[in-house]
């Protein structure tokens, strides 16, 4: 497999997570976030930092927005770890109020399997 093959397979998995990363966050999926997510995961959002079992129990709770949406997803593959940097749109379920959120999710490739070590969020309302 050349280098390119590569990377265009692993830019095809990346791409594939980020989307089921927001479908899970919108349905509260934690057990499809125990998945996606290392051991050693670590999220941070304004003012909160969590690690992978304090945040599949947030994750598992309703979410308080809904019509999650992604765009400007920018991947870039840097050996075995990846950034994904992107920016989501969504509706406060509360008030009806349209928001929109920065963020940047790492991963690493550990034994051949992509996984997220680290989510930052700059989201108002989650």
């Amino acid at each position: 497999m050349t280098d390119t093959t590569q990377r265009a397979e692993d830019l095809a998995i990346l791409e594939k997570l980020n989307l089921d990363y927001v479908v899970a966050d919108q349905a509260s999926d934690a057990a499809r976030f125990s998945t996606l997510l290392a051991e050693d995961f670590v999220v941070q959002t304004p003012g909160v930092t969590r690690n992978r079992e304090e945040f599949l129990e947030y994750i598992a709770k309703p979410r308080p927005f809904k019509d999650l949406a992604v765009h400007d997803v920018k991947i870039r593959i840097l050996s075995d770890v990846a950034l994904i940097h992107g920016r989501s749109t969504y509706t406060m379920v509360a008030d009806g109020a349209e928001q929109e959120a920065l963020y940047t999710d790492a991963y690493q490739k550990r034994e051949g399997t992509w996984v997220c070590v680290s989510a930052c969020a700059i989201a108002p309302g989650t």
